[in-house]
């Protein structure tokens, strides 16, 4: 077998060019039905080797079949990508998606395969705990084989920089403006955020204001059932301004993009960073040097649900549109992404699989994340992977619109609602 790679055409807004790493060089042509075909956002090149150790388990398993892995830039996957895919020739059989709104239009669209059978008594069964499918069941129907969570916001801190200055990692929304004051006056950034594409502190600011509203109002309004134009997100946005008036945030935040943002944390230019489980593995591998640690979100004055977690689970898909056969393959091949010798190699491509209980290549911090997700009684999805990207886009417009000092709270939620109504 001779595995090749076949460079990616140019990105363009109405065309789904990808990068594609294909099965045996000798392997079916177009249309084959058994080509497995699998799509997803590019996952880097150290879940690209994982995946193609898999493609060639799978195929040395299942004579005749090959697989062909597609990658596709993330922000061209997660918007006009896979739905190209989807209603195009050749479609996937497989294909990485979140839970949330995404999942539930696959459905709708018909693109979504009912696996509970497969999870029950087939392929599938045993692989994971039936608990982890939950986020992933519609209707008593299991449309999804979850594969990792994350924790989409805290906020890190760096431990020694904190010391040095006699800060405390916030425990409240009081002590959290109190460590912005004191950290500027010693010329230290207090959060340090690169919100050029808006989704960097669109989730903390999203999650942030959840907890003033409520869960179930963020879910509503964001799910277009109810108006941004009540006193409540108005209260919301306004502890977005004490952030700003407190200069928490570099001046630059909106000018900068996530790695931008990230190296200011990485260089010790600023204390905290408000993002992601991923920074473990990211600063572990650009700072491995730098003392950090975490809190979940500080509490709020006004807080309906304390102690929530904003989180997502990925997963992969399998097409309803695919043979009764390729639907049996597919979910033979998704078990074999958590078989010991897989998970660990994913663990060590720095993607914990949600079937990974212990091992001595994942962080102690990532441990302590997924238990904190895996405890919370409230998980909040982020705007842009929980709900109607055009919506998602507006409201992190807004959220960046206060934070940058361009506008007020109250214009903002006003003119937000007039935007999504």
């Amino acid at each position: 077998m001779t595995r090749k790679r076949i460079a990616a055409a140019a990105l363009a807004l109405g065309s789904a060019a990808a990068l594609v790493l294909t099965g045996c060089a000798g392997g079916a042509g177009a249309g084959d039905d058994q080509t497995l075909r699998i799509a997803m956002g590019s996952p880097g090149e150290a879940q690209i080797r994982v995946w193609d150790a898999v493609a060639e388990q799978f195929e040395e398993a299942n004579e005749g079949w090959t697989v062909e892995l597609n990658y596709q830039d993330d922000d061209l996957y997660q918007t006009i990508g896979l739905p190209n895919l989807l209603n195009g020739r050749n479609a996937p059989d497989i294909y990485f998606e979140w839970v949330g709104n995404r999942l539930l239009q696959r459905d709708q669209d018909g693109f979504a395969a009912n696996l509970t059978e497969q999870v029950e008594s087939g392929a599938l069964a045993g692989v994971l705990d039936p608990s982890l499918y939950n986020a992933a069941t519609v209707d008593g129907r299991i449309l999804m084989v979850p594969h990792v969570a994350d924790v989409s916001n805290v906020l890190w801190y760096n431990t020694e920089l904190l010391a040095e200055h006699g800060v405390t990692p916030p425990q409240t929304w009081e002590d959290l403006l109190e460590a912005c004051d004191a950290l500027n006056t010693t010329g230290v950034i207090p959060i340090a955020s690169g919100n050029k594409d808006l989704w960097a502190a669109g989730n903390w600011l999203g999650h942030l204001v959840s907890r003033v509203v409520g869960a179930d109002v963020y879910d509503a309004t964001l799910a277009g059932e109810a108006s941004f134009d009540t006193p409540e997100w108005k209260q919301a946005f306004g502890y977005i301004e004490e952030l700003q008036q407190h200069g928490c945030v570099n001046e630059s935040v909106n000018a900068i993009d996530d790695n931008e943002g990230a190296q200011l944390f990485f260089q010790e230019k600023a204390a905290m960073h408000a993002i992601g489980s991923w920074l473990v593995s990211w600063a572990i591998d650009e700072a491995p040097d730098l003392d950090f640690d975490y809190v979940n979100l500080p509490a709020m004055p006004s807080e309906v649900d304390p102690g929530s977690v904003e989180g997502v689970i990925t997963g992969h898909v399998v097409n309803a549109e695919s043979s009764p056969e390729k639907i049996e393959k597919a979910a033979e091949f998704l078990a074999m992404l958590y078989t010991a010798e897989n998970t660990e190699a994913f663990i060590e491509a720095e993607a914990v699989p949600l079937s990974a209980t212990a091992s001595e290549s994942i962080d102690e911090r990532t441990v302590r994340l997924n238990t904190m997700l895996g405890e919370a009684d409230v998980v909040i999805s982020p705007a842009d992977t929980g709900y109607d990207l055009e919506v998602a886009d507006a409201f992190y417009r807004a959220l960046a619109e206060v934070l940058g000092g361009r506008t007020s709270a109250e214009d903002a939620v006003t003119r937000l609602a007039g935007q999504v109504e």
